[in-house]
Formats: structure tokens, sequence, C-alpha cells
């Protein structure tokens, strides 16, 4: 099992475009929508520049994604 990556908020959500996800909308806080067609849940990714996701927030998202790490992993090397 691969170790959770370190990443950005938009480098998650291009990992979750590649999965499917499109932007919905922008919040005023600057969290980014991400909606998937049939899929059950929204994910709400915080953008704040070059800064990178917290652990928990990015494990939170990815599972909410009905993804697993390694794939997450093999969504950011495509």
């Amino acid at each position: 099992m691969p170790k959770q990556p370190v990443v950005t908020g938009n480098e998650a959500i291009a990992a979750f475009g590649r999965a499917g996800f499109a932007l919905d909308r922008i919040a005023k806080s600057s969290h980014h929508i991400l909606k998937k067609p049939g899929h059950r849940f929204l994910l709400t990714v915080p953008v704040h520049g070059a800064e990178n996701l917290k652990p928990g927030t990015l494990r939170g998202l990815i599972k909410a994604a009905g993804i697993t790490v390694e794939e997450f992993v093999e969504l950011l090397n495509e």
C-alpha cells in the first residue's frame, strides 16, 4: 500500500478530474466543488494557493470519491 501523497488543492482537482469529476462551482471561500454524474457525493476541495492539503482532508476526499490511495496516486501520475 503506497503512502498517501502530499498535494496541493489544484493537483488534487486535476487527479479527481481524471477520475471523472468536473468542477461544479467555486464557493466564495475558494473551495472548489466537484461533481460526478451518478456519484452520491460532492467533493469540496480547498484551494489556497500553493498550500498543501492536510492529510485528513485528502484522506476524506479520496474516500468520498470512492477510490483507493493507490488509484489516486495513479491518477496523479497520468
